[in-house]
Formats: structure tokens, C-alpha cells, sequence
């Protein structure tokens, strides 16, 4: 590829991220999802899961999992080879983080957290907290496009193993507890 269409490459891949995340804020939006957390702190981080903070800030613990994403998705387009281009593949990995920011903030998949897993204070995300896991998601593929095979299986292994010994969560149990909630489980999360 020659310089100039590397360039136009890039800058393609980049308006259209925009427009993927300025569209994502529209759907947030009308949906109901605040701006930002209705306390009005402008601490940008909140660690507490169990709070009226959790997904409200800029980052909190699970910001983890959508790094997370970021590799999971990744390595699932790499394996099917589709789409061919790294930018191709980022922009398929955006728009999957962004479809599934919209619905983790739906009506029906906020009342199916509160029902089956721990987070039964859970009343949706803001939209600051969703881009900023969009942005996380993007780190993710950025470490799956430089990291061997094997590093980024590490790297996924030690941040559950991490989320877990911190907050009793991580993304694999955050799937299970969702689409297959057992009680053990939720009763151990609870506990901490």
C-alpha cells in the first residue's frame, strides 16, 4: 500500500469509528441514559460495584471486561479471517462493542442483571461510562493485533483471575451469571 492510501485508510477507519461512537451516544440517549452520574461528582473513576457509582463514571472495575472484549472479539474475526484488514476487523470489533453497549443498557437486559446476577442495583451504564468501554474494547484489539497468541491468553487469564480476587466478577462469570445464573455462584458473589 502506498503512503497516501494508508492515509486514506486511516482516516476512513477513524470518521468511521466516530460515527459508530456519535451514533452510539444517539441510541444511549434515547434510551434515557444519562450524560453522567446524577450525583454530579467529577471523580472520573469509581471502584465500589456494589454502589450507586458502578458504570457511572468514567471507569470502574468492569472496564476491565470490555478490554476483555476488545481480545475476545478479535480473535474471533481472526479466526474466520473475516473481515481481512486489521482496520476492517477493528471497525467490526467497534460495532459489535457498540451494539452490545446499546442493549446492556435496554429495558430487558438491566432487568435480567438485577434478576440473575449479583448486581442487583444495576440500572444501566451512563453514556460516559459506555464510550469510555467502547475505547476499552479498542485497547483490547490493540493488544490482540500486537500480542502473540499465547501472551493474549495470559493477559485474558490474569485479568479474570485479578477481577475475580478484587471484586468477585470478571467477564467469563459475568456471561455464565447472565445467560446461565447459578445460585452458588451469585451467593459467593454476594458474600464479598
Amino acid at each position: 500500500m502506498s503512503n497516501g492510501t494508508t492515509h486514506a485508510v486511516r482516516s476512513r477507519t477513524v470518521w468511521s469509528a466516530l460515527a459508530m461512537l456519535l451514533a452510539t451516544v444517539v441510541a444511549l440517549r434515547l434510551l434515557g441514559r444519562v450524560f453522567w452520574c446524577d450525583c454530579g461528582s467529577l471523580v472520573p473513576w469509581s471502584w465500589d460495584v456494589n454502589s450507586q457509582h458502578n458504570s457511572q463514571h468514567l471507569i470502574d472495575a468492569y472496564f476491565f471486561t470490555h478490554v476483555l472484549h476488545g481480545l475476545v472479539f478479535y480473535a474471533l474475526l481472526f479466526a474466520v479471517r473475516w473481515p481481512r484488514t486489521v482496520e476492517s476487523r477493528f471497525l467490526a470489533v467497534l460495532f459489535l462493542e457498540s451494539v452490545w453497549e446499546v442493549l446492556e443498557n435496554s429495558p430487558p437486559i438491566i432487568e435480567r442483571y438485577r434478576a440473575v446476577t449479583v448486581s442487583l442495583g444495576y440500572y444501566g451504564d451512563s453514556i460516559a461510562n459506555s464510550i469510555v468501554d467502547i475505547l476499552a474494547c479498542s485497547l483490547g484489539v490493540l493488544i490482540a493485533c500486537r500480542a502473540t497468541v499465547w501472551q493474549s491468553v495470559a493477559f485474558f487469564a490474569a485479568t479474570e483471575l485479578l477481577l475475580v480476587a478484587t471484586i468477585r466478577d470478571c467477564l467469563t462469570l459475568n456471561v455464565l451469571m447472565l445467560a446461565f445464573p447459578i445460585d452458588a455462584i451469585r451467593q459467593w458473589q454476594m458474600a464479598g
